[in-house]
């Protein structure tokens, strides 16, 4: 090799260690709580399969705003800020509240669509809750508001560089070598054996590395967010989605707050049905977390078998029906936008591709500890050897 090659080397090789040693436990935390949410849908349905069906009945369902007048009846359980609501008339509806004066949000309800019994809380909700605020924002406080999913974010750039350097370090020297690089040596030991399993392993599961990070900036970096909407979106798509946050600093904020009006589900939810009939499988309904007036619909089709494929919908208080962004509809790129979720975590392939993204998140922890054990390893190496002391005579 050249002496700029080996220079250009020598500097990723810094680059690569540096970033490795300084983000080794963080990526490990933030890889090992992805592992854990890999298949949460399936453990969650799992744990509440006894609270999630009811018989069905030949009375009607109640509407959804009964519904909520029976449940608080009988409790008091704070502000309910959506419902989700299913054509199957033996799913039970879930209720899920809003955050109360500390910030905590109750933990949500299945009720029964018939008589709003309750039927009981899901079990492992407050578990993934928690793990999925781990993994996003480290627990740090204000969530998404706060600074937490910067240090992620951060986290993830760190990664993308440590995968392009390292890619470049691995690189084969001759076409008839690649062999050897894709077949970890298990006869080495030591160092040898650090090196192979850090470099080989970490090169089987690069594309999935560069997938989970390239999506991962998404919930880290609005203006990472802003430039895959521009680059993807229809340009009336992309001036919708900024709208919002244009808009946002133009009014100033009354003397007189106004009081909050009360809105109810069911004029948005007669809409809703009267528009899709028995087209959907499940609907959420969500109330305006502010002083708006405009309740928002995702609903999922019956054929749908990724939570991103949905249509969602904004219906006023008196049933006008605001917007709606039909999941058909869109391009290529805004697809590709809306299953940024699912592409993240491997859901887009199916279960074997959610079960290849775990396995792969969960090996981050071997890349921080061989990356460490061979930093120190090379440390010894290029440690000077001590000379050897002088033997004393007799009468020194």
């Amino acid at each position: 090799m050249s002496r700029p090659g080996q220079a250009i080397k020598a500097v990723l090789l810094q680059v690569h260690s540096i970033a490795g040693l300084v983000l080794a436990l963080l990526l490990a935390l933030i890889a090992l709580t992805g592992a854990i949410m890999s298949f949460e849908d399936e453990i969650v349905d799992h744990l509440n399969a006894g609270i999630m069906q009811v018989a069905p009945r030949a009375a009607p369902v109640l509407m959804p705003d009964e519904l909520v007048a029976r449940l608080k009846a009988g409790q008091d359980l704070g502000k309910v800020s959506a419902v989700t609501l299913s054509s199957d008339p033996a799913a039970a509806v879930r209720v899920r509240f809003a955050r109360d004066e500390q910030g905590a949000r109750p933990t949500s309800l299945y009720v029964d669509p018939y008589d709003a019994h309750v039927l009981g809380a899901p079990r492992g909700e407050e578990f993934f809750a928690t793990v999925r605020k781990l993994h996003r924002w480290l627990l740090i406080p204000g969530d998404a508001k706060g600074w937490g999913r910067q240090v992620t974010g951060v986290a993830a750039l760190g990664l993308i560089v440590m995968l392009i350097s390292g890619l470049v370090l691995r690189w084969p020297r001759r076409a008839g070598s690649v062999k050897m690089w894709l077949k970890p040596n298990l006869g080495l030991s030591g160092r040898g054996l650090h090196r192979s399993l850090h470099a080989v392993i970490g090169t089987w599961v690069l594309p999935v590395y560069l997938v989970m990070t390239l999506t991962g900036l998404w919930y880290s970096f609005d203006w990472y967010k802003d430039g895959v909407v521009w680059l993807l979106s229809r340009p009336e798509v992309t001036a919708a989605k900024m709208q919002p946050k244009m808009s946002a600093k133009a009014p100033r904020a009354s003397a007189r707050p106004e009081p909050a009006q009360s809105i109810g589900f069911d004029p948005a939810w007669t809409t809703f049905r009267r528009e899709e009939g028995d087209r959907f499988a499940k609907a959420l309904l969500t109330l305006p977390a502010g002083a708006g007036t405009a309740i928002r619909i995702r609903s999922w089709g019956k054929d749908s078998t990724l939570d991103t494929t949905r249509d969602e919908f904004r219906i006023d208080a008196a049933g006008q029906v605001m917007s709606a962004e039909r999941y058909a509809d869109k391009t290529f790129g805004e697809k590709i936008i809306a299953n940024v979720l699912d592409i993240h975590r491997g859901a887009i392939l199916g279960w074997p591709g959610k079960l290849a993204f775990m396995i792969a998140a969960a090996l981050m922890p071997l890349f921080s500890i061989t990356g460490i054990l061979l930093y120190l390893s090379r440390r010894r190496l290029r440690r000077p050897a001590q000379p050897p002391l002088g033997r004393l005579v007799p009468g020194e």
